[in-house]
C-alpha cells in the first residue's frame, strides 16, 4: 500500500516483530554513546546558493535607498581584539553595567603614553579593539573614579551604589564626592585583518569579515555613547524631547536611529534608518504612576503594582540632584516610616540616636516643604538591610530608561499613528542625522581610512506588472496593487447554509445586519440561506468568565438547533482583543468542528460586509479570486509538475513572557494546480526556540506524527493522488545567522519526513527566507510617493555573492513602505531569476482576506495568522492539565510544553485562519 494513503484497512492486525532478547550482561549505555557518531556519516552541510543571474522583466525606475557608501582606505592593517576585565581593589569583580565606559575613558586619559596614544573601540562590556597592536599583550592599570553613582551613562545602570547615602548620616549627603579604585586588565585575544572587508566585497565572506564589521559597528556605537545616547543593540537614541511621543500609560515612543554596515555588490555600505524604542516618561515619579495606572491622584495609586513597576528604575533626588536606583517602596506611609537618626552630642559630647519619621526628618530637620508625600509610601534606594528613604515628591525619573513590557492595543495604535513618516520626511530626517553625526571627526574611523558618503545610494529598480485576476464573471487587472468587488462575483462561491448568529451582547441591530449580509452575498454570487436563529446572550452571564459565557451560549445553541450548524457568525462586544475570542474559537474548531466568523460591528457598510463575506467564503472552502495563470494553469514550472508551496513561521510570546510556549505553524497549498488554497498545521514548542522541531516526529517504525506528513498526505488526496515533485518553502522570521540551520536542520527533517512516507520519492526543493525585519527603505527621487507596487531590486545594495532580492509588492498608503527582503537559499528546481521573482510577486496577490496585494507572500501571512489564532487557544488554559511530558528541550533541559488541542476533521483542512 502506498503510505500516502491514510491507514484504513485493518492495519492494526499486522503486529511488528517481537523485540530481540537482550542478554543480561549487555550495558545499554553503549547504544547511547554510539548515537553522536551517526551524524558524522551524513552528507556535507548545505550552504546558501550563489546568485545565478539578475532579473530583467518589468519597467525600469530610478530609486534612492538609505544605504550610504563607505570607503575603506586601509586594507593592509589589522584590528587587534583585547578582552577587558574590571575588579575593585579587594579583587571583587565589577558587576554593574555602564561603569565600563567611564573606566576605559579614565584609563586612556591617565595612561596615554603606555598605550602608545592608541584610540579604542570599546563595546561597553568585555571587548576592546585597536587599529594595530598595543605595546604589550597584557596590560594592568589602576584608576580612580569619583562619584560613580551620581551621573548616568548611556542608558545602562550605574553600578550598585555601595554606600548610597543613608539618612542616618547627614554629613555624607553633603559630601560631594566619593572615589573608588578599580583594577583594569587588558589582554590580547585575536587579530582581525582589514583585508577581510575587501574580500567580502568580492563575494568571499569569512568569519573575519563579521568580526571586522563588528568593530566598525562598535566604533559608531561608542561615538553615539559619547553623545549621551541610549544604546539598544544597533540603534541609538538621543535625549531630545523633540523625539518623544506620548503613547499613554506613562510610556513614550522615543525616535532614534539604526545603523549597521553591510557588504553589497557595490561595496561596503552603511544602512541608516529611523528606529523607535519605548521609554518611561521622565520627570516626577508621581506623574508617571498616575499616568501608568490611569488614576486621578497619588492617593488612588495601587502601591503593590507601583512597586513592581518602579523596581530598578533610576531617579534623581532633589535637592542634592544625586542619582539612585530604586530598590523598593517603604512598608509604611512617609509620616509613619521611621529610621534611626544619629545626632552629634550636646553639652556632654556623646552622640545620641533617635527614631524619627522620614516626613519629620525632611520637613523639620531639612526644612523641605512636602505637599502630598505624608500619606503615601517613600521610595527606597538602599539595600534590603539598610534602607534609604526619600519622600515621593522629591524623586524624578531620569530620562531614556527603556520600557520593556509589551504595549496594550491602544498604546500600539497610538505609537503607529505618531511614528509614521512619509518618504520625503524620512529622507530629510536621515540626511540630517548623517550630517549631524559627524563621523569624519571620529579618530578610530580615520585610523582605518573609513569615510562615509552622505548621499543616498541610487539603484535601478524594476516594476513588475501585476498579475491578471480571475473572478466569477470575468477577469481584471489590479490597479496600483488594488482591486474591488463592486461589479464582480466571487470566483468559486461556497454555499452558506445551516447557520446561525450568536450575539455576545454587542450593541447592534442584529436583524438589520443579517438582512444586509444576505443582500450583499446575493450581489457577490454567494448562495446563502436564512439563518436558523439569532442567539442573544442571556444578560445574567455578561459578567461571567469568558469560558463560562461560551459554554452557556453553546448549551443554548444545542438546545434550539435541530442538528450541528455548518457555520456560526459571532458578534463580539469589543473591537480588539476580546477575551471571548480564544475560548469561542477553541470550542468551535477543536470540540465541534464548526466554521465560525467573529465580527465586532461598529460601522457596518457594504465594504465591511463584503470583507466579512470574503473571509467566510474562504473558510467554507470557496475562492474569492485567483490568478488567471492559475486558472488556465500556465504558471511557469509550478503548473507543469505537481508543486506544493509551504509557508513556515514561529511566533513567540511577548518580550516579558519567557514561559509561554512558542507556536510553530506550517501552511501548505492544496488542490494542485491551485496556489491560492491552503491548510495549516500548528504545534507548540519550547519557548523562544526559532527552529521548528515537529516537522518530522517518528513515534514508531511506521508512524510519524510530524507536521510534514500530515500536509503531504493532504496534498496527495486533494490533488488527484499526485505526490508533489516540487516543494517550494517560504520561511519567515529567521535572521542571516540562522540560514544554515534552516538549510541543515529544518530541510533535513522535511526530507526525512518525505523518505519516511515513500523511500523512492525524491522531490526537488526551493527554500526562500522572507525578512520584513530589516532597515532598507526605498524612495523615488522625483516623487513624494512610495515606490509603486511590484518594485523589485536585485542589484547594487544586494549581497555580493548570495541570491537575494527586495520586493515591494504592496502599495504603501501610510508612512514609508517596507520592502520584503527575500533570500533564496536553495533552488534544485532551476527557476530563472525572472520566474522566481514573478512567482513571489504573484503569491502576494492570492491572499483571500483582502482586495490588495500584500507585502509578503500569502503562505507566510497565513502561517502567521494560524499561529496567532491557535495561540489564543492557550491563553485560558490551566497549564497543568494540558501539559505533556514530551515537549521540546530548552536551555533548562526538558521542559513540558502544553500541547494544542487537535482540530476536528471537518475544519482541519479548511482555511479556518482566514
Amino acid at each position: 500500500m502506498d503510505s500516502f494513503e491514510p491507514d484504513g484497512n485493518g492495519s492494526e492486525d499486522t503486529l511488528p516483530p517481537p523485540p530481540p532478547i537482550v542478554p543480561s550482561d549487555v550495558v545499554p549505555v553503549k547504544a547511547e554513546q554510539e548515537i553522536p557518531t551517526e551524524p558524522a556519516k551524513k552528507k556535507v552541510s548545505r550552504l546558501p546558493i550563489a546568485r545565478k543571474n539578475l532579473g530583467s522583466k518589468g519597467s525600469k525606475i530610478p530609486i534612492l535607498t538609505n544605504h550610504f557608501k563607505v570607503n575603506v582606505g586601509n586594507h593592509d592593517g589589522h584590528f587587534f581584539h583585547y578582552s577587558v576585565s574590571f575588579s575593585y581593589e579587594d579583587g571583587r569583580p565589577v558587576e554593574g553595567k555602564g561603569v565600563g565606559r567611564k573606566i576605559i575613558d579614565r584609563v586612556q586619559e591617565t595612561y596615554a603614553s603606555e598605550l602608545a596614544g592608541k584610540d579604542f573601540a570599546y563595546d561597553g562590556e568585555k571587548s576592546l579593539f585597536t587599529v594595530g597592536p598595543l605595546p604589550r599583550n597584557k596590560l594592568e592599570f589602576t584608576v580612580v573614579l569619583e562619584d560613580i553613582t551620581s551621573s548616568r551613562n548611556n542608558g545602562n545602570n550605574s553600578p550598585d551604589g555601595h554606600g548610597s547615602p543613608n539618612e542616618s548620616d547627614r554629613k555624607r549627603v553633603r559630601r560631594p564626592y566619593r572615589s573608588k579604585t578599580f583594577k583594569v586588565e587588558i589582554s590580547y585575544a585575536a587579530k582581525i585583518p582589514m583585508q577581510a572587508i575587501a574580500n567580502a566585497l568580492r563575494g568571499q565572506e569569512s568569519e573575519n569579515f563579521q568580526e571586522a564589521v563588528r568593530v566598525l559597528d562598535i566604533v559608531l556605537r561608542q561615538h553615539a555613547a559619547k553623545q549621551g545616547c541610549l544604546l539598544v543593540r544597533q540603534s541609538f537614541f538621543h535625549n531630545n524631547p523633540k523625539n518623544f511621543a506620548d503613547v499613554g500609560g506613562g510610556v513614550l515612543g522615543c525616535r532614534g536611529f539604526h545603523s549597521s554596515f553591510r557588504s553589497t555588490q557595490s561595496g561596503l555600505s552603511l544602512n541608516i534608518d529611523v528606529s523607535t524604542t519605548m521609554i518611561i516618561q521622565p520627570g516626577p515619579v508621581v506623574d508617571f504612576l498616575i499616568a501608568n495606572q490611569n488614576v486621578r491622584d497619588p492617593y488612588s495609586v495601587d502601591w503593590a503594582k507601583a512597586k513592581r513597576m518602579l523596581k530598578n528604575l533610576r531617579i534623581k533626588a532633589s535637592p542634592s540632584n544625586q542619582e539612585y536606583k530604586i530598590t523598593g517602596l517603604s512598608e509604611l506611609p512617609c509620616r509613619e516610616q521611621t529610621f534611626s537618626l544619629k545626632t552629634k552630642g550636646g553639652n556632654d559630647g556623646d552622640d545620641s540616636v533617635e527614631e524619627v519619621t522620614v516626613y519629620d526628618y525632611f520637613v523639620n530637620h531639612r526644612k523641605i516643604d512636602l505637599r502630598y508625600s505624608a500619606d503615601v509610601p517613600c521610595i527606597n534606594v538602599g539595600k534590603p538591610k539598610r534602607p534609604t528613604y526619600f519622600p515621593l515628591e522629591l524623586c524624578s525619573l531620569v530620562s531614556l530608561q527603556r520600557y520593556t513590557k509589551s504595549l496594550s492595543t491602544l498604546q500600539r495604535a497610538s505609537l503607529v499613528e505618531k511614528s509614521r513618516q512619509k518618504p520625503q520626511e524620512r529622507m530629510r530626517v536621515l540626511s540630517d542625522t548623517l550630517r549631524s553625526s559627524n563621523y569624519d571627526a571620529e579618530p578610530m574611523l580615520r585610523n582605518c581610512g573609513v569615510s562615509i558618503s552622505t548621499g543616498f545610494t541610487q539603484v535601478e529598480g524594476r516594476v513588475l506588472q501585476a498579475p491578471r485576476l480571475k473572478f466569477g464573471n470575468g477577469e481584471d487587472n489590479p490597479r496600483n496593487g488594488r482591486w474591488n468587488f463592486n461589479s464582480k462575483k466571487i470566483a468559486q462561491p461556497s454555499k452558506i447554509e445551516q447557520w446561525a448568529v450568536v450575539n455576545f451582547s454587542a450593541r447592534c441591530d442584529t436583524r438589520g445586519l443579517v438582512r444586509d449580509l444576505l443582500k450583499c452575498a446575493g450581489m457577490k454570487g454567494i448562495p446563502i440561506e436564512d439563518p436558523f436563529d439569532v442567539f442573544e446572550e442571556n444578560p445574567q452571564f455578561r459578567r461571567a468568565p469568558p469560558v463560562v459565557r461560551v459554554e452557556k451560549m453553546f448549551e443554548e445553541i444545542q438546545s434550539k438547533l435541530p442538528g450541528p450548524p455548518k457555520f456560526l457568525l459571532c458578534l463580539l462586544p469589543e473591537r480588539k482583543n476580546s477575551d471571548l475570542y480564544g475560548p469561542w474559537k477553541r470550542k468551535n474548531l477543536a470540540e465541534f468542528g464548526v466554521v465560525t466568523q467573529c465580527i465586532a460591528p461598529t460601522r457596518v457598510n457594504d465594504q465591511y460586509l463584503t470583507n466579512v463575506l470574503l473571509k467566510i467564503n474562504a473558510k467554507l472552502g470557496g475562492l474569492n479570486s485567483l490568478l488567471s495563470i492559475e486558472h488556465s494553469p500556465s504558471i511557469p514550472i509550478v503548473s507543469k509538475a505537481p508543486t506544493i508551496i509551504l509557508g513556515m513561521d514561529v511566533s513567540h510570546g511577548s518580550p516579558g513572557q519567557s514561559d509561554i510556549p512558542s507556536i510553530a505553524a506550517v501552511v501548505s497549498s492544496r488542490q494542485w494546480p491551485l496556489i491560492s488554497k491552503y491548510r495549516a498545521c500548528v504545534r507548540t514548542q519550547s519557548p523562544k526556540v526559532e527552529m521548528i522541531d515537529n516537522l518530522f516526529k517518528p513515534v514508531s517504525e511506521k508512524e510519524d506524527e510530524g507536521i510534514i506528513r500530515e500536509l503531504m498526505i493532504d496534498f496527495y488526496l486533494s490533488s488527484g493522488k499526485r505526490k508533489p515533485q516540487n516543494i517550494i518553502i517560504f520561511r519567515d522570521g529567521v535572521s542571516e545567522s540562522q540560514f544554515n540551520q534552516v538549510l541543515n536542520i529544518e530541510l533535513d527533517q522535511i526530507i526525512e519526513a518525505c523518505k519516511f512516507l515513500d523511500e523512492q520519492w525524491c522531490p526537488k526543493f526551493v527554500v526562500i527566507v522572507a525578512q520584513k525585519n530589516h532597515h532598507t527603505k526605498f524612495f523615488q527621487p522625483s516623487s513624494p510617493d512610495n515606490v509603486p507596487p511590484g518594485t523589485v531590486i536585485d542589484n547594487k545594495i544586494c549581497h555580493p555573492r548570495n541570491y537575494d532580492f527586495y520586493l515591494c509588492a504592496h502599495a504603501g498608503m501610510i508612512g514609508t513602505s517596507r520592502p520584503t527582503h527575500y533570500h533564496v537559499l536553495l533552488d534544485e528546481i532551476g527557476f530563472s531569476a525572472d520566474e522566481l521573482q514573478e512567482l513571489v510577486h504573484s503569491l502576494s496577490y492570492v491572499y483571500q482576506r483582502s482586495t490588495t496585494a500584500i507585502s509578503v507572500v500569502a503562505p507566510i501571512c497565513y502561517a502567521h495568522l494560524a499561529a496567532t489564532q491557535m495561540g489564543q487557544f492557550m491563553k485560558f488554559e490551566d497549564k497543568s492539565e494540558t501539559s505533556s511530558s514530551h515537549g521540546g528541550v530548552s536551555s533548562a533541559g526538558s521542559v513540558s510544553v502544553p500541547q494544542l488541542p487537535k482540530l476536528q476533521e471537518k475544519v482541519c483542512d479548511s482555511m479556518f485562519f482566514c
